[in-house]
């Protein structure tokens, strides 16, 4: 196509834009499918830019994330990103300039970007799903929006009709697809293709229109765009003090050290109030290092279950351990087809194993493999989690759930464990130890004490293998690394694959 405005006059114009005007940054990074259409967005905004009296900058580069660099901007413009773009640092100096009262206007691709970081796809309302051929579709207005423009309430245009997962409910739509109008549609009859939305303390607009060169040389489209950006840019530029996500310390600052080598399947460790380290490995070992002399011993050998999966799986320490000493392992037992939780005292040099005091026990099957789950880690109030696999076997099931009620079949059906509100296996559980190596339930978890057909220990169910999990200890949020389903593809007879 040709150019719609001499680049060179664009740039001088860049360079000579008061400070006091409104300014816009366009980020067009692109780390999957690069729409031909970038390079007609750039030059379509920076002219818009000079017709209606804001500075305009362009970048392809991830690095003017910084608070220095953003808070001269009063909008960073999306134009077709896909894939992930930012790395953790950007993505926390981005936060922190719309909880600062920044603008993000996202066009098409936009919604293609950062499927990983939850945080963008609240903010943009949308992930991009799929989408026909292109053809043309009538839009119609939802709501009026704006002022000084005369957008149709209903408009027909050609363009890559986007259909969306996971929409954010408290976006305000503008204009939606008529999908009677076109093939392709798969939202329904309230298909959105145009919203805003204040969010985290500042405004975000997307726009699923502007996948082809045309969209940058019609009239309603840029006017259309326009809008967006005078709501994405507010009234004044960003103030960071009232940004509330932390800033992300520099990698040069962390220097790994190996403290450790030839291992044997370690599984958990937790660090002692002097600075040791006590950990465990599967097939019974529990180890000690310590860092005054940088060596690691052999403290204890447990005799333990080691089929499969089974073995010395979790460890961690009392929150009043500097009182106490006392040490939580969970582990199967050698004897009987389960896992221990028990409690130990760490006498400064190994465990003792014959002041153990066993809490818990979840009932497993040892006639398959696998998932044993087995992290331990306290939260606020002192409660104690532990997580627990489905203890499932996931081989014959073509990678999806394993559901098979058949006669003879158990091992190889998670509905006995992961689904079964009155079995401890496949879930996490939040106890409260108590000083007799008892426990008690705390408020909140899934099911009262004493209701039928449930354990009361049960706080989180449905799970495959939770096999590490770690609490906020501010906000007692728990937060889970799954093992999830193995399958390649979407099923409609078996179910989704692993995302």
């Amino acid at each position: 196509m040709k150019k719609l405005f001499p680049v060179g006059v664009l740039l001088v114009f860049l360079f000579s834009c008061s400070e006091d005007k409104p300014r816009v940054l366009i980020f067009s990074k692109t780390k999957e499918y690069r729409h031909e259409s970038i390079t007609a967005g750039k030059v379509a905004l920076l002219k818009m830019g000079a017709e209606k009296g804001f500075a305009v900058d362009t970048t392809e580069s991830a690095d003017v994330f910084t608070e220095e660099n953003l808070k001269k901007y009063n909008a960073v413009v999306f134009l077709s990103t896909t894939g992930d773009v930012l790395n953790q640092a950007q993505q926390n100096e981005f936060m922190r300039f719309i909880q600062a009262g920044g603008g993000y206007l996202g066009i098409h691709a936009a919604a293609d970007t950062e499927y990983d970081w939850w945080w963008y796809g609240k903010l943009v309302g949308a992930y991009f799903l799929s989408h026909p051929e292109q053809q043309e579709a009538k839009f119609v207005k939802v709501a009026p929006f704006g002022d000084g423009l005369n957008l149709p309430d209903e408009w027909m245009r050609k363009d890559e009709l986007y259909n969306y997962k996971k929409i954010n409910p408290e976006i305000n739509v503008l204009y939606k697809l008529d999908e009677t109008s076109y093939k392709g549609g798969e939202n329904g009859d309230n298909h959105p293709i145009a919203w805003y939305h204040d969010f985290d303390g500042g405004r975000s607009f997307y726009t699923g229109m502007g996948h082809t060169d045309e969209s940058y040389i019609d009239p309603q489209y840029l006017d259309h765009v326009y809008q967006g950006l005078v709501y994405a840019m507010g009234k004044s530029k960003p103030d960071f003090s009232k940004a509330r996500a932390k800033r992300t310390p520099e990698e040069n600052r962390f220097t790994k050290v190996v403290l450790g080598y030839n291992l044997d399947e370690p599984t958990e460790m937790a660090i002692l109030p002097d600075s040791r380290i006590i950990f465990i490995e599967r097939k019974g070992a529990v180890k000690l290092y310590d860092p005054k002399t940088d060596t690691i011993s052999v403290i204890n050998t447990f005799n333990v279950g080691t089929k499969f999966e089974d073995g010395m799986l979790g460890i961690t320490t009392d929150p009043d351990f500097d009182k106490n000493n006392w040490v939580y392992i969970y582990y199967s037992h050698p004897e009987r087809s389960a896992n221990v939780l028990s409690r130990f005292v760490f006498d400064g040099q190994k465990v003792d194993q014959a002041s153990e005091k066993e809490m818990l026990e979840v009932v497993t099957q040892r006639e398959t493999c696998c998932h044993t789950g087995g992290s331990l880690t306290f939260g606020p109030g002192k409660n104690l989690f532990l997580s627990t696999g489905d203890n499932t076997s996931p081989f014959e099931s073509d990678g999806f759930s394993p559901a098979d009620e058949s006669a003879g079949r158990s091992p190889f059906d998670a509905m006995k464990s992961s689904s079964n509100t009155n079995d401890l296996r496949g879930k996490i559980l939040r106890i409260h130890p108590e000083q007799d190596g008892t426990y008690t339930i705390p408020d909140g978890n899934l099911f009262p004490k004493g209701e039928d057909k449930t354990r009361p220990e049960i706080y989180v169910m449905g799970n495959r293998n939770p096999y590490r999990i770690s609490v906020d200890q501010k906000t007692g949020f728990l937060y889970w690394g799954e093992v999830g389903p193995d399958a390649g593809n979407d099923s409609p007879e078996r179910g989704p694959r692993l995302r």
